[in-house]
């Protein structure tokens, strides 16, 4: 009697927690609460030639999360090993945007991102950066130089391309 209690017992959760579970792959929240849209402001960077729009919740500069008005945390510049966000400092060609190092699908994608500052060299003229690898040519010619902040942004690409 108690092996077939136990039984109709597990029988029984069993058949709740993949009821709570189809309900959750149902309505695509995972759990999370009701889905609602907002508003953000997007941006757009370049990765190898074409535009991507991401989005700036977060820096781990307290001065740059004034600026930006997004949130500071301390906790995201602890992160290391990240793809570089390239952002081009002073002088630079007309529409120029971020660069990045990376974008989703690619192994080493991840929406945290170690920000290096780009500096066009006195006499030279700035030309469109439009992918990373561009960045290490123009380098070697000497026109460039980079500087590492030691910030990172949370900065999720949510478009490719």
């Amino acid at each position: 009697m108690r092996k077939a209690l136990a039984a109709a017992a597990a029988a029984t959760l069993a058949v709740v927690l993949a009821a709570g579970a189809m309900a959750m792959v149902r309505d695509n929240t995972m759990g999370m609460g009701a889905v609602t849209k907002t508003l953000r402001p997007t941006f757009h960077g370049y990765y190898d030639g074409h535009k991507d729009t991401y989005l700036s919740t977060d820096v781990s500069s307290k001065a740059q999360a004034k600026m930006m008005q997004v949130n500071f945390s301390a906790q995201i510049g602890k992160v290391k090993g990240l793809p570089e966000i390239y952002l081009v400092e002073g002088r630079g060609a007309a529409g120029q945007l971020a660069v990045f190092g990376s974008e989703p699908g690619e192994a080493d994608y991840s929406p945290l991102w170690q920000e290096t500052l780009l500096h066009w060299k006195a006499g030279a003229t700035p030309t469109l950066i439009t992918s990373d690898n561009q960045i290490n040519k123009i380098e070697k010619t000497g026109k460039l130089s980079e500087s590492d902040p030691h910030v990172v942004l949370n900065c999720p690409i949510v478009k490719v391309g």
